[in-house]
């Protein structure tokens, strides 16, 4: 979908405060980050929220010059492969971003090597000939320490010389590593020895088979950040442990410069899987149709989804960025995909599950127009003409034999009005003898009534979409729901897989405008009263129309927002700060925060509470803090 750049707000977050006291201070004259994926995988939401970070920092600083690397670090060629490589490229281009400078990791192989035979002549590091199982054995846990590896104390020449000859390939694949010298009675256990090269025969996508031995990413991170002046390192959780090692790198290494890592909360978001890992089982099991089937979290299926590219950097600006770890309720990302396609989706007719009505006042060859508009909230985008002759598909829940009270649509009895069109009366249906479903319907057209008021003492309270029986066009539509049944797959005790939605893609056959047929992939459009749809970027075509449900008109996140909004209205958020701080950021949306703002913001971003937990939660009475 064709889309300009928004100008998505970005609140300020602890890395930015950082930013801006090291720029205020003087520490940099300029800001450097990066985005450093592995090429293992496709990219999914996650790395979405990394990149509009990284790449959102560059872009909010550009006064000062600021920039950002993409760097793939490529050292374990086991699992990389040029696919990922171009995917991930693909990916950062498609949420609006550009780097200043592409790397690998592999680029600096040779720096790599050279930082190491130094550490070895310092003697910080060793060659270690003890299993991969002796070396778990003897590192210990976190309440016993290490056991010294009994070839921790080589002299330095004859680590030099072993090192040299696994660069050459004389040794068997783990037969050895190269490690740290560092401390084995660490309480951290990154720090016991770490492992800094190993030896792997494979092939490599960039540098072929030069190298057999290859280094460890917690080794190369640090110095490929230095090599590349990076300013501020910005990592997941996960890596803060890992922060030790990374300064002791680069304290020991000869660097160009003295890069700082940040740690912030990565994503997590209800009913998906964030694990490439996870993600790639899904694809190699056949549970999914490729890494860029629309029901995976991956950013090529998002945007196979229909997912505009905008609606994913402004749900990334919402979340936020802290410090701790939380769950994403999946509804907000939906609102923020309704809310870019509600603005620039045309309004298109679409039947998924057709009723044929035969109009009994209209001739066989008569043809009349109708007028719609492209967008009913942006009248300047203009009006379009259809055509309808004297046949006409409906849904066939918009017809009913024994309608209730409430049922405004078509029945016995009941006008409707064709959207943009005249009202129709029912006068007769029919009745398949073998299955007792209904075939046709019978209507007469009131003639004269489209664009006015019903006549008096006519009852029309609702109007119905439809498409022209003889001009409409067969298509597919692929209706995807949520991959899995429960809200934390992870959490399963039998594992993930056995909690994936058997019904998460159902395929229809149906009905179309003529015109829709010819849009071109990507193309995303509201099918009024159905849902947003997009023609599919791999399979539609004029012959074979394909559209992929996006997301449906309902939005539950508003309501789950407007119950949170009115709960908060009702308490002292001064009492209340202890606990809500912890609640997740999503409940603070477009809803919400209009209700706290006169008493002081929800801050902090955490673990996701429901309002009976937060209502039954031990609460403590400190001064109330705002952002």
């Amino acid at each position: 979908m064709a889309e300009q750049l928004t100008q998505e707000s970005s609140s300020s977050d602890f890395i930015r405060d950082i930013i801006s006291a090291d720029l205020a201070c003087g520490k940099h004259s300029s800001i450097i980050t990066r985005f450093p994926p592995e090429p293992n995988g496709y990219l999914h939401i996650g790395h979405a929220k990394s990149i509009c970070l990284n790449f959102g920092i560059a872009r909010e600083w550009q006064d000062v010059g600021a920039r950002c690397n993409l760097r793939f670090d490529d050292t374990n060629p086991a699992k990389e492969e040029v696919e990922y490589v171009e995917s991930i490229k693909e990916d950062v281009q498609w949420l609006g971003f550009g780097w200043d400078e592409l790397h690998f990791a592999s680029d600096y192989f040779s720096f790599y090597y050279d930082c190491a035979v130094a550490l070895i002549q310092k003697g910080l590091a060793y060659v270690d000939e003890q299993t991969l199982e002796e070396m778990r054995a003897t590192r210990g846990n976190v309440n016993v320490a290490g056991v010294d590896s009994p070839h921790r104390d080589r002299p330095i020449e004859e680590n030099l010389a072993l090192f040299s000859r696994m660069k050459a390939g004389e040794f068997a694949d783990g037969s050895m590593v190269l490690r740290a010298k560092i401390d084995m009675a660490s309480p951290n256990m990154n720090l016991r020895d770490p492992v800094l090269y190993r030896i792997m025969r494979a092939h490599h996508h960039n540098t072929g088979d030069d190298w057999c031995i290859y280094p460890m990413y917690d080794y190369a991170h640090p110095l490929e950040d230095a090599l590349e002046h990076i300013t501020h390192s910005l990592c997941t959780l996960e890596f803060e442990n890992h922060r030790p090692l990374y300064d002791w790198v680069i304290e020991n290494c000869d660097v160009p410069s003295r890069p700082r890592q940040i740690e912030f909360a990565r994503l997590n978001l209800t009913y998906t899987v964030m694990s490439k890992r996870k993600l790639l089982q899904l694809v190699r099991d056949g549970h999914v149709h490729g890494w860029d089937d629309p029901r995976l979290p991956t950013i090529s299926g998002i945007r196979r989804r229909g997912y505009p590219a905008a609606a994913i950097r402004n749900f990334c600006s919402r979340i936020g960025i802290t410090k701790f770890n939380g769950m994403t309720r999946v509804e907000l990302l939906e609102y923020d995909v309704r809310d870019v396609l509600n603005r620039e989706a045309p309004r298109r007719m679409a039947v998924l599950d057709p009723l044929r009505v035969v109009l009994t006042n209209v001739e066989d060859a008569e043809v009349l127009s109708c007028e719609v508009q492209e967008h009913p909230e942006f009248p300047e985008r203009g009006l379009r003409q259809i055509e309808h002759g004297k046949e006409l598909w409906i849904e066939r829940d918009d017809f009913m034999v024994d309608p209730p009270k409430k049922f405004f649509r078509l029945g016995p009895g009941r006008y409707v009005r064709l959207r943009g069109g005249n009202i129709m009366k029912y006068v007769a249906h029919e009745v398949d003898a073998a299955s007792g479903e209904v075939i046709v319907v019978r209507c007469e057209l009131l003639k004269g009534t489209a664009g006015a008021a019903s006549p008096e003492g006519l009852v029309c309270k609702a109007a119905i979409h439809w498409v022209d029986g003889q001009r409409s066009v067969d298509a597919e539509f692929r209706l995807y729901d949520r991959l899995f049944t429960v809200e934390e797959p992870d959490a399963v005790e039998e594992g993930f897989v056995h909690v994936l939605n058997s019904d998460s893609l159902k395929i229809v056959k149906g009905k179309i405008e003529p015109s829709l047929a010819q849009v071109e992939v990507e193309k995303v459009f509201q099918f009024e009263r159905l849902g947003y749809f997009v023609a599919d970027r791999k399979d539609h075509q004029v012959s074979q129309p394909v559209f992929n449900r996006t997301v449906g008109l309902k939005d539950s996140w508003s309501k789950v927002a407007t119950d949170w909004a009115r709960w908060v209205q009702g308490v002292s958020l001064c009492n209340l700060a202890p606990a809500i701080r912890f609640v997740h950021r999503d409940f603070v949306s477009l809803y919400a925060e209009q209700a706290i703002s006169s008493k002081g913001r929800i801050f902090g971003c955490g673990t996701r509470l429901s309002m009976q937990q937060l209502a039954h939660r031990r609460l403590a009475s400190t001064p109330c803090q705002t952002s």
